[in-house]
């Protein structure tokens, strides 16, 4: 029949493998050594293609805020009166959160602009890197200017390694830097396996923005 789904293993078959693959998991399981304890600052990187970079730092930022953490957010594409679905959540929780930019590259009349806001955005950020006020700063949308060079890395690199041991750093975006990679103590590459875009349909709100 067109458009019917390929069968595959039946729920009582996949309870059965799931079961004995945990039961295996459960009883190899190690705890591991040499794992410490107490808060380290992370830099954390959410590249790749795929939906859902933003999103996950926004997870973090709540989770940490649940926990009494001071968090903000500079985002280097949005335009500081942005009012999408998390700018208003942000506001409602008190969490800060400045759009820095200009819009989406693709749509700006003005690249050099464009750049000259990414630089002093990074200005700003910078500053609050090196504050010691925050417990997690979140850079969205951030490998774009340093993919572009409108920022330095050396600059970049340099800042956050003289930040707080403490202080937690997020940044998104595609295409990160191999440099930003090999800095990063976690890094999640978001792969796109499908998109409702590619099949014509358009961002949705609260979803998209």
């Amino acid at each position: 029949m067109s458009g019917s789904q390929p069968e595959g293993p039946s729920t009582e078959q996949r309870r059965a493998a799931a079961m004995q693959a945990l039961t295996e998991q459960r009883d190899a399981y190690r705890r591991p050594e040499g794992v410490t304890r107490g808060r380290r600052g992370l830099l954390i990187v959410n590249t790749g293609h795929g939906k859902g970079k933003t999103t996950a730092a926004l997870g973090l930022m709540l989770r940490a805020h649940g926990r009494g953490l001071n968090t903000t957010m500079f985002q280097f594409l949005k335009h500081d009166t942005a009012k999408f679905g998390e700018h208003r959540t942000l506001e409602a929780l008190c969490i800060p959160c400045r759009g820095l930019g200009d819009g989406w590259t693709w749509r700006s009349r003005d690249l050099e602009n464009s750049a000259a806001l990414a630089e002093h955005g990074w200005s700003l950020a910078r500053a609050a890197i090196l504050s010691g006020e925050h417990d997690l700063i979140v850079l969205d949308e951030f490998t774009y200017p340093l993919t572009y060079g409108w920022v330095p890395w050396a600059d970049v690199a340099a800042t956050l390694q003289a930040r707080d041991p403490r202080l937690h750093v997020v940044i998104t975006g595609r295409d990160a830097l191999p440099e930003l990679i090999a800095l990063a103590d976690t890094v999640s590459e978001i792969h796109p396996v499908k998109h409702a875009y590619d099949q014509g349909i358009g961002g949705q709100i609260g979803i998209e923005y």
